[in-house]
């Protein structure tokens, strides 16, 4: 079986390592790009949280994106309240490669800051 044979646990060693590099490449290419923008949740999986500027427009922040090809969301979607404020945006690095966030990041980089 897949525990017996030790696949499973190389499987898990490997997807690990390569989780490492994406939230790495994530971190770095906010630090590069975006390097007044706050990160936390790192530690969560395969999510974090951008914390722009307070006077950002959470709304106007995730639309300029997407007009760009990116897809951020907002925290707002997931607040029994919805609340705008504080502007916060929830960046998926799980299922995107080193250079998809790379190339990300650098895109929406200015409108992270704003």
């Amino acid at each position: 079986t897949l525990m017996e044979s030790g696949r499973y646990d190389r499987h898990l060693r490997r997807m690990r390592a390569s989780y490492g590099s994406r939230r790495s490449t994530l971190v770095e290419s906010l630090a590069t790009h975006a390097p007044h923008v706050r990160l936390t949740g790192l530690a969560a999986g395969f999510h974090a949280v951008a914390h722009p500027p307070a006077a950002a427009d959470e709304r106007a922040v995730i639309a300029a994106a997407r007009e760009r090809g990116i897809g951020l969301y907002g925290m707002s979607e997931y607040r029994s309240d919805h609340a705008l404020t504080p502007a916060q945006l929830v960046l998926g690095f799980g299922n995107l490669t080193e250079r998809a966030i790379e190339r990300g990041v650098a895109t929406v980089g200015d409108l992270l800051q704003s």
